[in-house]
């Protein structure tokens, strides 16, 4: 049974996508590639919407949600492994996969068929880089590798762990070649880069205003370290300062708005950048009615 991937920058309607095309092939499963929807009880900033895994009174079955605690470090070496024993129980159970999210370097991770190793701590580099300025961590990690992944610079704790994990495969090499890639057809959600913007905008203020993720943070620092927090970026980084009276709400809204903008655009980046690496992305324009999204997939993959 051939993987249905489908990728697209965040508020393009993924979920609701794989979640009734699912429901229309009727023996499909989820499996989640969002590096932040595995924690338990981060659900609003996360954008879980486990709501949208019900079509027409069913639930579809997902993977790889909800799996580790808050205050956790999951990372690609994890996902890949979880990927691959949630994938091959489903195709055991002669079921679909399909496999869903944003997060495109764990997409390709899986496809491509790489395994990154786990690193180890390396407690005399983080002794050495402690008392280091954020700046000049940064200087460090460029001096390993071009800085795509701005987010190894949100806090110092993020900059010393990317610094040392760049340290240990400078010495050991960065990937070994572990599992075998897999054929997928990918889905692409295109949506015009005005409409992602007004849709990330509606969402953000909704979250807040709506469904109170800010008492999800309250509620998440009564046992999760704030620093823990700030770690996973994005809402849990501004919203986090906000709580500890760092940033004023008008502050905090403005430069989380700001930074989803930001992050959508490195999605698509990415997502562009896997079609120069060879993979073919079927895109799909996310504005047609959903039930003419799903059978644009099906029918293509009847041919």
């Amino acid at each position: 049974m051939p993987l249905i991937t489908i990728l697209g920058p965040t508020a393009s309607g993924k979920t609701t996508l794989a979640a009734h095309l699912a429901a229309r092939l009727g023996d499909a499963e989820i499996i989640s590639a969002d590096s932040r929807q595995v924690y338990r009880g981060m659900d609003i900033g996360t954008g879980k919407d486990l709501a949208d895994y019900k079509v027409d009174g069913r639930c579809i079955p997902y993977h790889l949600i909800d799996i580790c605690e808050a205050g956790e470090k999951y990372n690609l070496f994890r996902f890949q492994e979880d990927f691959h024993t949630a994938y091959d129980d489903i195709l055991r159970r002669h079921r679909r996969p399909i496999l869903c999210g944003g997060t495109g370097l764990y997409i390709e991770s899986v496809l491509k068929g790489y395994k990154m190793e786990a690193v180890p701590e390396n407690p005399a580099l983080r002794e050495e880089l402690k008392d280091l300025s954020l700046p000049e961590l940064k200087t460090i990690l460029e001096g390993y590798k071009t800085l795509h992944n701005v987010t190894d610079l949100d806090t110092t704790k993020r900059a010393i762990r990317a610094i040392e994990i760049q340290a240990y495969y400078r010495e050991h090499g960065t990937l070994e070649r572990d599992f075998p890639g897999l054929d997928s057809y990918i889905v692409g959600i295109s949506i015009d880069r005005d409409l992602r913007r007004r849709r990330i905008s509606q969402r953000l203020r909704h979250r807040l205003e709506q469904e109170d993720m800010v008492g999800e943070i309250r509620r998440l620092l009564e046992h999760v370290p704030a620093e823990d927090l700030i770690y996973y970026g994005l809402e849990y980084k501004y919203l986090t300062l906000y709580v500890l009276g760092r940033l004023s709400y008008d502050e905090m809204v403005s430069q989380l708005e700001t930074s989803i903008h930001q992050f959508a655009k490195r999605q698509m980046t990415w997502f562009r950048g896997m079609e120069r690496r060879g993979f073919t992305i079927h895109w799909i324009d996310g504005t047609l009615p959903l039930a003419e999204q799903v059978e644009c997939i099906v029918r293509d993959n009847k041919q």
